[in-house]
């Protein structure tokens, strides 16, 4: 395994644990192959889905695996909703109190489960106060909580490492595509391939509005988005990759695909027409990369990581409408 500065914890007996320990806990992904949309792509398409994970999307596996760990009752996030869900629900299990920070332009889907799970919502406008800054106060209210990050730490990156070793387990694949937005669950895959030891190549998916991961592979450093972006892929609104996200993904990502949202919609009606499947615009991204550049994957064996289905009704039957 490599050695990484930012996270000298990410050590193979750390990762064996977590694999043993939080199997216990998560659903495992649902892993499907379809023929009609392998045929339209010309490749041999597996789709990997955690729309039917606790909370309905991957970030259950992150949000338990840092919070069993943690001895604080009181935690506080941010989220545009999918996190949010995810530490609402393990403080429930747990037995602990969350208030999470969310944008007012969140899916009310996501405002509602939050809510539902027990967690305090607080609403803000970005443009007014930052998430981060938000954080901010609310830790100086509450002395001694726990600010659980999203994706910049090393318990986040090996919970979502488990959906990788999921992966890796079923087939060798040529190529897993996986949606990034601050990087916890791509910087996860790249884990769980290095630490068994596989070849497959890792695509990284983002949103073309939001393409600072893309910018900062290009460039060779991390780099950021003033503001956050205004994209269809709302898990995807992130300013920039975290530290020890960019540290993994910098050398452990292939490429990273710059989705146009047409493109990303037109993925998630694809999922629904010919899948069955209720998928998010983000959860929609690593389709949407085989459609925007479709030669790269053709005649491979190519795993798509649907990372959530957590949609509001009328976004979502909008999207369906639309062509």
């Amino acid at each position: 395994m490599p050695r990484y500065t930012m996270a000298p914890e990410l050590t193979d007996d750390y990762i064996s644990t977590v694999w043993e320990t939080l199997s216990q806990h998560v659903r495992p992904a649902l892993l499907l192959q379809n023929l009609p949309l392998s045929a339209q792509l010309g490749c041999e398409l597996t789709i990997a889905t955690e729309t039917f994970q606790y909370t309905g999307s991957f970030k259950f596996r992150a949000a338990y695996n840092l919070l069993s760990s943690v001895p604080q009752q009181y935690i506080v996030a941010a989220s545009s909703g999918n996190f949010g869900q995810a530490v609402a629900y393990a403080c429930k299990l747990l037995g602990k109190t969350c208030i999470i920070v969310m944008p007012t332009t969140s899916a009310q889907v996501k405002i509602a489960a939050v809510q539902s799970y027990g967690g305090i919502v607080d609403l803000i406008d970005v443009r007014e106060v930052s998430r981060a800054k938000r954080v901010e106060q609310l830790l100086a209210e509450h002395t001694g909580a726990f600010p659980a990050p999203a994706y910049d730490d090393y318990r986040v990156v090996a919970g979502n490492s488990t959906l990788g070793k999921e992966i890796l387990s079923v087939a060798d694949f040529d190529v897993i595509v996986v949606p990034v937005g601050g990087g916890g669950l791509s910087s996860g895959i790249v884990l769980a391939r290095d630490h068994l030891h596989a070849r497959t190549e890792i695509i990284g998916a983002e949103p073309l509005p939001g393409n600072d991961a893309a910018r900062s592979l290009r460039a060779g450093q991390l780099l950021g988005n003033e503001h956050e972006p205004a994209t269809v892929a709302d898990g995807a609104r992130t300013l920039s990759l975290g530290q020890l996200n960019w540290e993994i993904l910098q050398h452990g990502l292939k490429d990273i695909i710059e989705v146009p949202d047409a493109l990303t919609l037109d993925a998630l009606r694809r999922y629904f027409t010919y899948v069955n499947l209720k998928v998010e615009p983000t959860g929609a991204l690593a389709l949407g990369a085989l459609l925007t550049q479709p030669e790269r994957f053709s005649g491979k064996r190519v795993c798509c990581i649907v990372s959530g289905g957590n949609v509001d009704p009328a976004v979502y039957a909008q999207a369906l409408l639309e062509n």
